[in-house]
């Protein structure tokens, strides 16, 4: 089993809209994606926790995949293109790590 691990820190404002609300679409964006892709066993979004310190990152997501192969189909399907399309202005960086898991 492969984890999916991404982390993504956002800018202040961007296209309008506050830090938090371009969050909260992203976040809605993401927990849409396991009813849409078949290949992803597993998936959480969540936002670090108010009162966090400030310079952690923004918001973290852990997909589970059976193989490197249902992974790569996950990157180019257009649900998840769409997701990344939306963040590309709104976020200043990204973190990525691909892994394997025991399947227990």
């Amino acid at each position: 089993m492969i984890r999916h691990v991404c982390m993504f820190e956002f800018l202040e404002e961007a296209e309008g809209r506050t830090r938090e609300e371009n969050l909260a679409i992203v976040k809605s964006m993401l927990e849409a994606l396991p009813g849409a892709i078949p290949q992803i066993r597993s998936s959480s979004v969540a936002l670090n926790a108010e009162g966090a310190p400030q310079d952690n990152w923004h918001l973290v997501l852990i997909t589970d995949f059976d193989s490197l192969e249902d992974l790569e189909t996950y990157r180019v399907h257009p649900d998840h293109v769409a997701v990344g399309r939306f963040m590309l202005p709104v976020r200043a960086s990204r973190a990525c790590v691909d892994f394997v898991i025991d399947a227990d």
